[in-house]
């Protein structure tokens, strides 16, 4: 299913039955006891965004660390190899929903509530922004705590009353600390509404650092040369570039000319730089035409070369990278590598990364544009907060990091 129609079935399906499981929840008052012992096993479900599982992981070990839990995790099915890139979840405890048609994503939701009951899972944290489908799946799972975020009184964001622990989602702090605010639920000595009245720290956003074996940089050195049909020469400086962003949100896109243009001032720059052109094996056709514009031998298509878990290797070889707000501006942050990220729709106040990046936003008045009160849809059709990104503003903050580099062994720093 695409993005629009999950919405629309959110929307339009989500509210009534949230609704009735609000009054059934009611009734269900009159004739059992709510049963709470101590926290045990806890459920994060977080869907839809890949990125999202690396922003979550401070509170996931949090939650690790200081509730002494056995951690599960439920997302869909084709972003469940983000969750390795930390590892912070066992595999044998992530559990996924297959997306692709409504049929299967009934029966796995089906299943998921078995599922939830065999492990018995007893606290649920539902990450996403006012989703009525995991409002659902949280309070169908018969966890005796339920922690999301709740809208008080926001307009349209109604997903019942089905939350034990009702989080104030708050749009002015990083989202990694407002999912820190919801862990801090859980530790609360007594009931707050909302929840929670702490303050969270900004040396909490922490996150672990993936240490590359040498042997793995060959290898990576190896399947590139195979899948490009040219040497990565172990001299030559890496330079990636991530041109696209997901469906969910194709605003986020720069220009391609502007990342084709860039590309060719970085070539020109210095000699001993290869570009590499990054992204899903769907992508590999427009990065071959990208490649071919620029008219150099030294840009690589490199589009569905990696697997996803693979791409923290490639990250500890490279020198930088330039990206759209897309995953890839959040894988890197487990690794030291100067990533800079390209903002327009969404705002890096919010949604920045954690780890060695910069921000490069615009600010235009109209600009962020999606939020959690419109469930990251907008109107916009022109994104002027893209286009408003120059070349020369990009290169500049890169050109710092290229001039810092070593001049590889027979080449000369720049043409």
């Amino acid at each position: 299913m695409n993005v629009d129609t999950m919405r629309a079935i959110d929307k339009w399906a989500g509210i009534p039955l949230t609704f009735l499981l609000t009054i059934a929840k009611r009734f269900g008052r009159l004739f059992v006891a709510r049963q709470q012992g101590p926290i045990k096993r806890i459920l994060f479900i977080e869907l839809s965004e890949m990125g999202s599982t690396i922003l979550v992981d401070p509170a996931l070990n949090k939650a690790k660390r200081e509730l002494d839990a056995e951690l599960f995790f439920l997302i869909f099915a084709k972003n469940k190899e983000s969750l390795a890139l930390t590892a912070t979840i066992a595999p044998e405890n992530i559990r996924t929903l297959r997306e692709n048609n409504l049929f299967l994503l009934v029966l796995d939701t089906i299943t998921f509530f078995f599922w939830c009951r065999k492990n018995r899972i007893d606290t649920v944290v539902d990450l996403e922004l006012f989703s009525r489908f995991t409002a659902i799946l949280s309070f169908l799972s018969g966890c005796c705590r339920r922690v999301g975020f709740y809208s008080f009184h926001n307009e349209g964001l109604y997903r019942g009353e089905l939350l034990t622990h009702r989080i104030a989602y708050n749009p002015h702090i990083h989202i990694a600390k407002n999912f820190l605010a919801m862990i801090n639920g859980l530790l609360a000595d007594e009931e707050e509404v909302p929840y929670s009245k702490k303050r969270v720290e900004d040396d909490e956003l922490v996150l672990p650092q993936y240490k590359c074996p040498t042997c793995e940089q060959e290898r990576i050195r190896n399947l590139l040369a195979k899948y490009t049909g040219r040497d990565i020469d172990g001299q030559a400086h890496l330079v990636l570039i991530n041109p696209n962003a997901s469906e969910l949100l194709p605003q986020r896109r720069w220009p391609r000319s502007r990342y084709e243009e860039l590309i060719r001032a970085i070539l020109g720059h210095r000699q001993d730089v290869l570009v590499l052109i990054t992204g899903a094996p769907g992508e590999h056709e427009e990065a071959a035409e990208m490649c071919a514009r620029t008219g150099s031998d030294r840009c690589l298509n490199c589009a569905g070369a990696l697997k996803l878990a693979e791409l923290p290797v490639l990250y500890s070889m490279a020198a930088l990278m330039v990206t759209n707000d897309s995953g890839p501006g959040h894988f890197s942050a487990i690794t030291p590598l100067p990533t800079f990220v390209l903002f327009g729709p969404e705002t890096p106040a919010l949604y920045g990364s954690l780890g060695n990046s910069t921000p490069i936003f615009a600010g235009l008045a109209c600009s962020p544009c999606v939020s959690a009160a419109n469930h990251r849809k907008t109107p916009c059709t022109d994104n002027k907060c893209m286009q408003a990104i120059t070349v020369d503003q990009v290169f500049s903050l890169i050109r710092p990091v290229l001039d810092q580099l070593e001049i590889a062994a027979g080449q000369d720093k720049t043409f």
